[in-house]
């Protein structure tokens, strides 16, 4: 009777540690939704971006984009072409978009292509080789620097 309580005991104690395991392992993996909730995209950013929180002590938004984030040598997914959609009317609301267009950095992305659409909220547009959508991103909470790193990122560079 001793041996089966022992038994009992060993296979809840192991149930309850399959189960902590389970919901560390999803905490500490976002879906793409929820990193597109907190204003991150996945994969994406580089890990050693996240770390750069911690220097204005923000460090539970480091936490976010570390589950959020891909390695820095990371060979992630490659766009061939990319597209800025913009709207110089709302160049106001979002100046960092406003730095990014008016900057020299577009320029160092051949397939980057800036349209500008009336209305339209800052978005990019990632595409395949046969000119296929495959991603669109609101980047309206980007900083210029986030926009720049996700271009060295996620698009081919000839």
């Amino acid at each position: 009777m001793h041996t089966v309580l022992n038994i009992i005991q060993l296979i809840r104690f192991s149930a309850i540690i399959f189960i902590v395991l389970k919901v560390n392992h999803v905490v500490a993996n976002f879906t793409v939704e929820n990193c597109k909730s907190l204003g991150f995209n996945k994969p994406g950013p580089l890990r050693s971006t996240c770390d750069e929180f911690l220097s204005y002590d923000l460090s539970e938004i480091r936490e976010n984009c570390l589950k959020c984030s891909s390695k820095d040598d990371d060979d992630s997914k490659r766009y061939p072409k990319a597209v800025l959609e913009v709207c110089t009317c709302k160049f106001g609301a979002y100046p960092q978009i406003q730095a990014f267009v008016k900057s020299d950095r577009p320029k160092k992305y051949k397939n980057l292509q800036i349209k500008y659409l009336r209305g339209s909220n800052p978005k990019i547009k990632l595409y395949d080789n046969e000119n296929k959508l495959q991603d669109n991103l609101d980047i309206h909470k980007w900083n210029t620097d986030s926009i720049d790193e996700f271009f060295l990122t996620h698009l081919v560079m000839d």
